[in-house]
């Protein structure tokens, strides 16, 4: 199976892409993969490179600040500048018509494009995606709430402090993850690189984001987009982890607002259901697809 990777200019700087797979068999289409963050890295949707065994091509990119991508300074790292980067992508590597998935701020990405209504978009799976961010986080610190005392005190302690930097915060929120973002034991070196980008250049996370999944004080902290989801006209899944993050109540919010959305709730999987059970999370992506492709 090829894989190619390389550069697409964007606004003066450049995009680093990869693109798995010999090409479309019959009547299949590409798949545009979306990462996380804002300012996370393509590595931990490492796994989804198994959507090319289903006879599409699946293509990744770093997002403009991020892993192999230019940096950019803070006046592009914007919702309007990753929207307009997604449709620069397609342009560059030619996918006239594809598939869009997008996981946790991926998938908000996704919506955001999907409202551009964009020529050639087939459909958009939102997975592990809030429609707005105020959801996310009291959905997000109802889950906190359920972490033993003492985490819940040096979580916090330290956001208080504005000490948030700090090695002990930041195993506070390490059990957090290992409930609702990445259940599996061991996580694989996929999932730790895309952290360990974040723990080391998070200029984009935090300053979109904050400094955590349920401290969030960046520029999207308002972010809002449930009055418009009925505006989104493509096939869509929403899919979520049963222990997600991104829980069943924003999996409703996001799949109730869109017209004829599927939803799914994964079994026994949180926010990296992919990794959890990534031969079952392709099955039911490439099973989606098909039904698209066929209608």
């Amino acid at each position: 199976m090829s894989r190619v990777e390389g550069y697409v200019p964007f606004r003066g700087l450049r995009t680093w892409y990869r693109v798995v797979g010999d090409g479309e068999e019959p009547g299949k289409l590409p798949v545009l993969c979306l990462h996380g963050g804002p300012g996370a890295t393509h590595d931990y949707l490492e796994s989804l490179e198994a959507l090319a065994e289903t006879g599409r091509r699946a293509i990744f990119y770093d997002q403009v600040g991020c892993g192999r991508s230019d940096l950019g300074d803070k006046s592009l790292w914007t919702v309007e500048t990753y929207v307009e980067e997604v449709g620069a992508v397609r342009r560059e590597l030619g996918l006239d018509r594809v598939h869009v998935f997008g996981n946790s701020w991926g998938g908000m990405l996704g919506m955001e494009y999907a409202l551009t209504q964009p020529d050639g978009l087939a459909s958009l799976v939102v997975a592990s995606s809030p429609a707005s961010m105020r959801q996310w986080v009291a959905e997000a610190n109802r889950l906190r709430a359920e972490l033993p005392e003492d985490v819940q005190r040096t979580l916090e302690e330290h956001e208080a402090a504005g000490t948030t930097d700090s090695a002990e915060y930041e195993e506070a929120c390490e059990v957090f993850y290992r409930r609702h973002v990445c259940r599996v034991e061991e996580w694989p070196d996929s999932v730790l690189r895309s952290f360990q980008w974040i723990a080391e250049h998070g200029e984009v996370y935090r300053y979109m984001n904050g400094p955590s999944e349920f401290h969030v004080v960046g520029t999207i902290k308002d972010w809002d987009i449930t009055a418009r989801l009925g505006e989104i006209r493509v096939p869509t899944l929403v899919v979520s982890g049963e222990f997600d993050e991104a829980t069943p109540a924003i999996n409703r919010t996001v799949s109730e607002g869109i017209p004829r959305a599927e939803s799914v709730i994964y079994g026994n999987a949180s926010h990296m259901a992919h990794v959890e059970d990534t031969a079952g999370y392709v099955a039911l992506l490439d099973g989606f697809f098909s039904r698209v492709e066929a209608a």
